[in-house]
């Protein structure tokens, strides 16, 4: 992996924001299901994002594909990156709390690795498998949760982790098919794309005129899902990617369950359990010995004790070589000294 780019205050103020955003969808969705069937969630999701991000499309210059042969790229995408994963975790979220489809949709960059590595396009590394396992020891705790519902539990973590999965393969997708194509102009055609799949999913499963019109609070949610947590998320997130780099960009895997847990229990007054905070954070270890910085931590802790030791031996030789180890003081030696306070 690329070595990460040092953020400033500005970059982590756009991590935390999209964080927040993202964080945010799954508040938003949960808001949703409750009166809205998940298939036609995900329409509206994708069509009010599709028209949100083509005024700036257009603006910086990108044009609509001109054949049906130019689109298949993006409707790939559309079905892995957004038709798909939506989807799921939105079926899923009938059954568990934001919070907790938040945490499970953390293992998407698990799932990308071993995805990318099964596929020959990325090798799996031994940071990178530890990585996974402790994803799929996190996911163990997760489903030991010992409360009520278990099987509904279950088949909600089951359906957001396709969803992580689906995501996993869209970053396959994207990487063989639409390399060298413009970040906003993938977004915006995919989501056009998306759209046109959800039309026809969407109504012939759910028929959503037949639907009765939902309260002011869902169609609020509805909104910011596909505004805010969709359409603006994009645009910050490309912004992030530019100054960032990836690897940073990646951290905000870390901080989503943050925002969806605390956005889920101040007004939705959801409830978390000391396993799912567990779970948590053993996936947020586990996608830190992926992305290598776990590892990277290690080795310069290894090398700053091996640089320790190494002064402290330079300072005893030197003092013995003088003969004055009745005088030597390690308060006085500044290699000595500097241990003896890291320690």
């Amino acid at each position: 992996m690329d070595k990460a780019r040092t953020m400033d205050g500005q970059d982590w103020l756009l991590l935390l924001l999209l964080s927040m955003l993202w964080g945010g969808s799954f508040f938003f969705a949960a808001i949703a299901v409750r009166e809205l069937p998940p298939l036609t969630v995900v329409l509206v999701r994708v069509a009010l994002a599709s028209l949100t991000l083509l005024p700036f499309f257009w603006y910086f210059g990108h044009r609509l594909p001109s054949g049906w042969r130019q689109w298949l790229p993006f409707l790939g995408m559309g079905v892995l990156n957004n038709v798909l994963p939506f989807s799921l975790i939105f079926a899923g979220q009938t059954q568990i709390g934001a919070g907790l489809a938040s945490i499970v949709n953390a293992l998407t960059p698990l799932f990308t690795v071993i995805v990318l590595a099964g596929f020959g396009e990325e090798r799996l590394t031994m940071s990178r498998g530890f990585g996974v396992l402790l994803g799929v020891s996190g996911v163990a705790v997760l489903h030991g949760s010992g409360v009520s519902g278990e099987d509904a539990r279950l088949s909600g973590i089951l359906l957001c982790m396709g969803g992580a999965l689906s995501y996993g393969f869209s970053a396959l997708w994207g990487r063989r098919r639409l390399s060298g194509v413009a970040p906003l102009k993938s977004a915006t055609c995919q989501l056009i794309c998306s759209t046109a799949v959800m039309a026809v999913v969407a109504g012939l499963i759910d028929r959503p005129w037949r639907l009765e019109m939902p309260g002011s609070g869902v169609l609020l949610a509805l909104v910011a899902l596909a505004i805010l947590a969709t359409a603006l998320a994009y645009l910050l997130f490309f912004r992030l990617l530019v100054r960032a780099g990836a690897g940073n960009v990646m951290l905000v895997t870390l901080l989503i369950p943050v925002s969806a847990m605390t956005l889920a229990g101040l007004f939705l007054n959801e409830p978390v359990h000391l396993r799912e905070i567990a779970g948590a954070a053993t996936i947020g270890i586990g996608l830190l010995f992926i992305d290598g910085r776990a590892f990277g931590w290690l080795a310069a802790l290894r090398t700053g004790r091996n640089r320790a030791g190494a002064s402290q031996e330079s300072c005893i030789s030197n003092f013995t070589r003088v003969k004055h180890e009745s005088e030597h003081s390690f308060s006085s030696c500044g290699p000595c000294r500097r241990i003896r306070t890291d320690g």
